[in-house]
């Protein structure tokens, strides 16, 4: 588990730092320091995640504790997109109050100062943590899959989410189209522009996937000053 965690890192990132290439050449030309550290921080994330990702799975096949299951008439077809909602807005409960405590003296220099370090983020940064963060991070799913039912293919879906949000939120650079991120969906949804803000800042735009729970505590400091896709290169 901790190989196929570490490969679906180096593909998924790979590939949006292959964009990036193609989308603003030279962006990331004078980080190529800062990405090696990147790699080397998320590749030991890897390991904490595949090796509770792989407990995981054992528990799912051989001792039966977790709630994972396979036949899709045991609950409702409507609870299928419920509990997708379920698992991300616990997970980005979990996410947000765990990264204000990081970003709390002592916890944001002893394990946070290690994401920040990315100056500006990459898309290779989407990992890369100390292993204290990426044990608070890695427990989340385990967690979840042993207290909410959840079918097999939801908690692909949740996963693939939560990894496609994860890179594209730190390539340094925003993919979605201006008329997105400032509309109405983008007051709900976090994306690079938001999440910018909050590596310029080191503070506030804490959520992971929505900026509910910064909007409720009042630390949503609104979108930074990336360009989109759109501006042809521009910001």
């Amino acid at each position: 588990m901790t190989a196929i965690v570490g490969v679906r890192y180096l593909i998924t990132s790979g590939f949006f730092a292959w964009l990036t290439q193609r989308i603003r050449p030279g962006h990331y030309d004078r980080l190529k320091p800062q990405i090696s550290r990147e790699i080397r921080w998320s590749l030991y994330s890897a390991a904490i995640y595949g090796i509770l990702a792989g407990i995981v799975a054992w528990g799912w096949q051989n001792a039966g504790w977790t709630k994972i299951y396979t036949d899709i008439g045991l609950y409702p077809l409507w609870y299928l997109p419920v509990s997708l909602c379920i698992y991300l807005f616990l997970h980005d409960t979990w996410f947000y109050w765990t990264h204000r405590l990081f970003h709390r003296r002592g916890w944001f220099e002893i394990a946070h100062a290690v994401h920040h370090d990315s100056r500006p983020p990459t898309a290779w940064a989407a990992m890369s943590f100390h292993p204290i963060e990426a044990i608070s991070g890695a427990i989340v799913i385990p967690a979840l899959v042993i207290a909410v039912p959840v079918h097999v293919g939801v908690l692909g879906l949740v996963l693939l989410i939560m990894t496609f949000m994860g890179v594209t939120n730190h390539m340094g650079w925003e993919m979605f189209p201006r008329w997105l991120v400032h509309g109405p969906l983008g007051h709900g949804l976090i994306t690079a522009t938001h999440h910018e803000k909050h590596h310029s800042a080191y503070r506030g735009n804490y959520g992971l996937y929505f900026r509910f729970w910064d909007k409720v505590c009042g630390t949503d400091l609104g979108l930074g000053t990336f360009g989109n896709v759109s501006d042809q290169g521009n910001g």
